[in-house]
């Protein structure tokens, strides 16, 4: 078990396990980490120059969305983020936009196929998740359009 992480783009989910502790799951390993998904967010924020809640203010403000906001952790590496419910709620894994394969209907709710083959199902439903794809997508695509500007 270790006791802080940064995302970086090896970072495929961050998923709650217990009250401060997430399994994080990347390219080719697993870590635990001692901190809730959310307290993560916010220090690979800090460890690339902000903090959670200035990402979310900046996503609030290029989208106009202030629930279950999509979060830029690093711009140039284009590392985003996003929650599977209100990131208050326990149960609120974090997924990596770019490293989506696909994703797909279950009898459980959804299940995300990422690059590297790893599968995950989640209990959210296909509507919902489409939703923060598309909110994810949407940030990417302007966040590309202004450093072309």
């Amino acid at each position: 078990m270790i006791k802080s992480y940064e995302i970086n783009r090896n970072t495929l989910a961050i998923i709650p396990i217990a009250k401060n502790q997430s399994k994080v799951i990347e390219i080719d390993q697993e870590f635990i980490v001692e901190k809730c998904p959310t307290e993560i967010i916010d220090d690979s924020c800090k460890y690339f120059g902000s903090s959670y809640h200035g990402r979310f203010e900046g996503t609030k403000k290029i989208l106009g969305v202030s629930y279950k906001s999509p979060i830029i952790v690093e711009e140039s590496r284009e590392i985003i983020f996003f929650p599977t419910a209100s990131p208050r709620y326990e149960g609120c894994y974090w997924i990596s936009l770019n490293n989506i394969e696909d994703y797909l209907k279950s009898n459980y709710g959804t299940i995300i196929n990422f690059k590297n083959g790893f599968t995950l199902d989640l209990n959210v439903s296909l509507g919902s998740f489409e939703n923060q794809m598309i909110r994810s997508l949407r940030l990417a695509n302007i966040l590309k359009r202004r450093k072309l500007s």
